[in-house]
């Protein structure tokens, strides 16, 4: 189990944005640090502004269904980015006590597979389908196995799960490997295929800062149909694989910031900061960029972040 971090800020973070310090609890709100670039920054920004409130807090490095189940139990209390609809179900079973709340101010995103331009243009690539073709998928081929290979996530993400079942209903799990890589590790093979011309083909999110690195062609798909959408869990069913479905794009997704209802009587400002923050997709776009591309530390990234953006705190923690 990963270390606890705890952090304790005696620096201001900004002027303006010190307010007189909350009394002790005696647990320090436990705030998840999931594995993707801007929930690592987004995090940081949590934490940085409960130090400024004088509310102690530790951060947790922590997968996202894990972290989800572990304020479910009560043994941690925020999540930076709560997806949906990939985690709708399993919050649906691990909150019949009513113990998580969602934030209203959800940050709109999108889940498709994505290609190069260039790969689109040299292997002729219209459509996720394309990819059951044995003759396309070829294409995708690096290790000369006979089958191509996609990324579909890192193995801790609850949307991994779902790519699965996704290839299984395309038919492209014939036809490709599939490939559960931590996103840094995804991210710069995207860079180097990119910069010699390779095909290569991937799971994306927006937002998200590939999109400003690369020229991305995102892959056609039918429009999202629930009829056609029937997810059981890994976890749940031995055959939940075989028993699946989801045969058309992803519906249109959403994060939010979701947290353990105690602090609404434990650190009440703090929980309205909380239901009040309301990043956009350009805030998630700027810092995954300065955190992955740049490669600044998540802490220095929210801090930089809470300079340019005193005033919106402001409103937050009102």
């Amino acid at each position: 189990m990963p270390p606890r971090k705890t952090l304790r800020l005696s620096t201001p973070l900004a002027a303006g944005l010190l307010f007189a310090a909350a009394p002790a609890i005696a647990e320090p709100v436990v705030i998840g640090v999931p594995t993707w670039p801007s929930a690592n920054v987004t995090a940081q920004i949590i934490a940085q502004a409960a130090a400024s409130m004088g509310v102690e807090v530790e951060l947790l490095p922590r997968g996202t269904m894990t972290l989800l189940a572990d304020m479910a139990e009560g043994s941690a209390d925020v999540h930076p980015e709560l997806w949906f609809p990939n985690l709708a179900g399993a919050l649906e079973r691990l909150n019949e006590r009513g113990s998580i709340v969602v934030g209203d101010h959800g940050v709109e995103a999108r889940q498709n597979v994505c290609v190069t331009k260039a790969t689109a243009e040299m292997t002729g690539i219209k459509a996720v389908a394309d990819l059951a073709d044995p003759q396309m998928a070829v294409s995708f081929d690096s290790d000369n196995d006979g089958k191509g290979e996609i990324w579909i996530g890192a193995p801790t993400w609850s949307s991994t799960e779902i790519e699965y079942i996704r290839a299984r209903s395309y038919g492209y799990f014939r036809t490709m490997s599939l490939v559960e890589l931590p996103e840094e590790i995804a991210m710069a093979a995207v860079d180097v295929a990119a910069s010699f011309g390779s095909p290569m083909v991937f799971y994306c999110y927006a937002p998200h800062h590939v999109f400003d690195l690369h020229e991305l062609v995102v892959l056609e798909e039918p429009a999202y149909d629930p009829e056609r959408w029937n997810l059981i869990k890994r976890a749940d069913d031995p055959y939940w694989l075989q028993k699946s479905r989801a045969e058309t794009a992803w519906d249109v997704s959403h994060f939010h910031v979701a947290y353990a209802k105690r602090l609404e009587e434990d650190e009440p400002e703090f929980a309205r900061f909380l239901s009040n923050m309301a990043l956009e997709a350009a805030d998630i776009t700027a810092i995954s960029y300065a955190f992955q591309v740049e490669h600044k530390p998540a802490a220095q990234v929210a801090s930089e972040w809470i300079a340019r953006n005193e005033d919106r705190l402001k409103e937050w923690m009102q």
